[in-house]
């Protein structure tokens, strides 16, 4: 019976296939059927070929761990022949090889094995055609050779995983020399590996490397404060339960021989020149110096900054309690969190994977003209009052191609690219079809209204004038792109349930990733939709960063961070030059590399969330939309048993108005102020002050619908 075997390599479980044998004889005879039958015996795969070719052939083929290869007779083939054919592939490196000879008569001398390991063989078996003789002999070779070719490709494998490892590792024998050191070692000690192997670690040549007085030097400028300094890597992997286990020398077990981590190296004598200061410690040791001369009350102020300065969340606002603002509260914790619930204690709670059901979509549209109706409907698309649901119901909830061939043909995409509108148009189709109709919001009706709204913000004076075609064109593909394939459910909710997703992307920006690494994979994989195949490398890398880079920007717990930087390095700097003085340079520097990247981010993180400044029918429609979304979500983590990220979303208790307030007075005020302030947006703030006005009447009547039950 086939079956793999479990073999242990020190603290390595492997599990071992069945194993695999190779009969090479020209003819059948009892001793091929002798093996033939101990592989049966064995629980071995056996293959037999007659032909030195097909052997070959075999063996590429199978890999196989044992090969008998028949010596006895010359005439049919050269079995030393056979061998070295076999010996020059390289999966041959961990194969046995047996030769079966001819017995020795009486009257002549036993041969030499030695042409046959010459030739390549491990083994000599003299002709026994009795299965139990051919069993033990396979099974010896099992237990032996294959046995330790196994654990060798298992420590190759450890090997590997030493070299790309970014921990510094040594293994010394018990005599204290050096027998490996891994890249991260040589990096960080300074040595090359060549001055390292076979040596004795007191026996290293003296030189700058190891200057007696080298760390003094170092020391004294800790004291001083005039350098920053950790240790070196004491060759120990952190246990994060347990205590440090060492991995100096592997096969030396406790040897207490001198580490290279107590020499010195060449890179610490490198620390007096360099200046790895980063911003904010400018900051802190600026205030530092302030506090010298200051007097207590404003000494401590400065220490509360300080103390403000230390921690992580510079960016996120301190909200009241969840008492006061549950709406707030949930809406944060939904949109800006991990999916980490904390439940009790310190322990965080996760689910099994839960599998979302994709509906199969209809197929996409056949390459055509657009129809007259649809033509007409698009030539109001420039206007910010553009009604997308009407787009969605006349195009049967495929918005996204018709719209995106308007507005990338208004744009010279295709032109920019060096692509065919029918490359375009299969690419829009491919991109669409993998949006999620069945979503209530996520889905291809609003990625055309983000790409809407993107292309609105391209058109406005200073926003144009800030920015070249190549960041044109990446915003219109990362607004197209943005939310591919969403689930229609949060981040926190992906987390909480341990999804494939959230593993894969280590919980961080779970779907903002998977946005972007699908959208390029749907790209790239049919040269029949590749709109990028006609670009230079360059161009294309400039282009993916960007595109990534502003699809990264839509996730939320980075909100306030974006909007503050933009605030402070655009907003400010351009406001005082406007006020104080008559120059004609550049405001702001607006045309930076860097602001630029933080206009792009702040035109498709307001596309996104754009609905509030929409027309009152179009924002009450979108509210209704992501409302049930979230609901939806709500009732699935009750039925899983997973945490509820965001409780006031219950669809039998949920303010909607309330909800919808909350969202604007946290997230959507201050950065549309900020936008409207570059962009200068008066229409959408009149929109925003409407909706907002709206929402609040709804409230103050106590009513929790979108409208008031005599308007619907």
């Amino acid at each position: 019976q086939v079956s793999s075997a479990e073999v242990r390599i020190g603290p390595m479980r492997l599990t071992q296939d069945p194993i695999q044998v190779l009969l090479i004889f020209a003819k059948e005879d009892s001793q091929s059927d002798g093996f033939w039958w101990a592989c049966d015996r064995a629980g071995y795969r056996c293959n037999i070929a007659r032909t030195p070719e097909s052997a070959l052939e075999c063996f590429l083929d199978k890999h196989h761990e044992i090969i008998v290869i028949d010596h006895r007779q010359t005439q049919n083939f050269d079995a030393e022949a056979v061998c070295r054919s076999i010996r020059a592939t390289n999966p041959s490196e961990h194969t046995v090889i047996l030769a079966v000879v001819s017995p020795v008569s009486d009257d002549h001398e036993e041969a030499s094995v030695l042409p046959l390991l010459h030739a390549g063989f491990n083994r000599r078996f003299m002709e026994n055609s009795s299965i139990i003789a051919c069993y033990n002999e396979l099974i010896q070779i099992e237990h032996g050779e294959v046995r330790s070719q196994f654990k060798l490709r298992a420590c190759n494998s450890v090997f590997t995983a030493l070299d790309h490892c970014h921990e510094a590792i040594e293994i010394t024998s018990d005599d204290h020399v050096i027998q490996y050191v891994n890249p991260a070692f040589e990096r960080m000690m300074g040595y090359h590996k060549g001055e390292l192997l076979g040596k004795e670690l007191a026996d290293l040549p003296k030189s700058d490397k190891n200057r007696a007085d080298l760390l003094d030097t170092i020391n004294t400028c800790i004291k001083k404060g005039k350098v920053g300094y950790t240790k070196p890597h004491s060759f120990r992997y952190k246990n994060r339960r347990k205590e440090s286990i060492d991995v100096k020398s592997i096969s030396s077990r406790g040897s207490d021989a001198p580490s290279l981590q107590n020499r010195r190296y060449p890179s610490m004598a490198r620390i007096h020149s360099m200046t790895i200061e980063a911003p904010i410690t400018k900051v802190i040791n600026i205030i530092n110096a302030a506090q010298e001369n200051s007097p207590v009350t404003v000494a401590e102020a400065l220490d509360r900054v300080l103390e403000i300065l230390r921690t992580t969340e510079l960016y996120s606002p301190q909200l009241g309690t969840k008492d006061e603002d549950p709406h707030t509260s949930d809406l944060v914790g939904g949109l800006m969190t991990d999916g980490l619930r904390r439940l009790s204690g310190n322990e965080y709670v996760f689910t099994k994977n839960v599998h979302q059901s994709h509906s199969h979509l209809a197929m996409p549209i056949t390459i055509n003209d657009v129809p007259p109706c649809i033509s007409q409907l698009l030539d109001n698309e420039e206007s910010w009052d553009f009604n997308i649901f009407e787009l969605e119901a006349i195009t049967h909830k495929r918005p996204l191609v018709y719209l995106g061939l308007k507005v990338f043909s208004r744009f010279g995409v295709c032109e920019f690219l060096n692509c065919s509108e029918t490359t375009l148009r299969a690419w829009f189709q491919v991109i669409e079809a993998n949006y999620h109709s069945s979503n209530a919001y996520h889905n291809s009706t609003h990625a055309a209204d983000v790409l809407h709204a993107t292309a609105f913000f391209l058109g406005k004076e200073r926003v144009k004038g800030s920015l070249d075609q190549l960041d044109e064109v990446a915003a219109l593909i990362a607004a197209t792109v943005h939310d591919v394939d969403h689930p229609g459910r949060t981040n926190s909710f992906l987390c909480n349930a341990g999804s494939e997703l959230a593993v894969l992307y280590n919980d961080t920006a779970v779907l903002e990733s998977h946005h972007t690494a699908l959208a390029f994979q749907l790209t790239v994989k049919d040269t029949k939709c590749n709109i990028f195949k006609n670009i230079d490398r360059n161009h294309y890398r400039t282009l993916r960063q960007a595109i990534i880079d502003m699809v990264l920007a839509t996730e939320m717990t980075k909100h306030f961070e974006h909007v503050n930087k933009f605030v402070n390095s655009i907003n400010k700097p351009m406001a005082a030059e406007i006020e104080g003085s008559d120059c004609e340079c550049n405001p702001a520097g607006k045309n930076f590399p860097e602001n630029q990247i933080l206009i792009k981010r702040m035109m498709i993180k307001c596309a996104d969330v754009a609905n509030p400044c929409r027309p009152l029918d179009l924002c009450i429609e979108w509210a209704g939309r992501i409302s049930e979304e979230y609901f939806a979500q709500t009732d699935e983590e009750k039925r899983q048993g997973l945490p509820v990220v965001m409780p006031v979303f219950d669809r039998n208790t949920c303010s909607i108005p309330k909800s919808q307030i909350s969202f604007i007075d946290y997230f959507i005020t201050d950065m549309f102020d900020a936008w409207d302030a570059f962009a200068h947006l008066p229409a959408l703030m009149q929109h925003l002050a409407d909706n907002y006005k709206h929402w609040k009447t709804l409230d103050d009547l106590k009513c929790k619908s979108l409208r008031l039950p005599s308007d619907s």
